[in-house]
């Protein structure tokens, strides 16, 4: 199964072993010209240092996170997204959330900046509060399911998923929501 987190350490690792430098040489290196704002610190890396656009995206997000003292807790990351008008739509992320871990233990949980991913081999589903007044669940459904599911699903071309489904209330989270869930569930496996 791939984790996310450790494929990042992997990649840090292999950067720090690949430049002799480990991320908080980096850090300080960012932090003495003052450099700002991630899209700077990504061109100021692979200017310097020659870095790819992915390792240089991968040490900027670290330096940021270590010049923050640490990533931001989960609970705190899930506040926010649920903080003001969006508070009503929590309830129906955390039940999103449960629908999807009672397909089988092996579904992960990655609480997000802006959303909740959720995974197994590969990321079956994504729900993030889209406004204040509804949540979008984003699934990789095949053509034939998402056709039987209706107007409910729509197609999201050229987005991290194939499909999206609204869910505005409790009435929403219906056995036909299960069984979109069911299926990228083993899609992802």
């Amino acid at each position: 199964m791939t984790d996310p987190a450790a494929q990042t350490s992997n990649q840090l690792r292999n950067i720090e072993a690949a430049t002799g430098r480990t991320m908080t040489d980096f850090a300080a290196d960012v932090a003495a010209p003052g450099v700002q704002g991630h899209a700077r610190i990504v061109a100021f890396l692979k200017e310097r240092d020659g870095l790819s656009y992915g390792n240089a995206n991968a040490v900027a997000l670290k330096v940021r996170e270590l010049a923050a003292g640490g990533p931001p807790p989960s609970d705190a990351l899930l506040d926010a997204q649920y903080a003001g008008a969006k508070a009503v739509l929590r309830p129906l992320s955390d039940q999103v959330v449960a629908m999807a871990q009672a397909l089988g233990p092996d579904v992960q949980v990655v609480i997000q900046k802006t959303a909740v991913a959720l995974r197994r081999k590969k990321q079956l589903g994504v729900v993030q509060a889209a406004s204040a007044k509804r949540l979008q669940l984003g699934l990789n459904l095949s053509a034939e399911v998402a056709a039987a599911a209706g107007s409910r699903v729509t197609a999201t071309p050229g987005a991290m998923f194939s499909h999206r489904v609204d869910i505005a209330g409790p009435q929403d989270l219906d056995e036909a929501l299960a069984t979109l869930l069911r299926h990228a569930y083993d899609r992802a496996g």
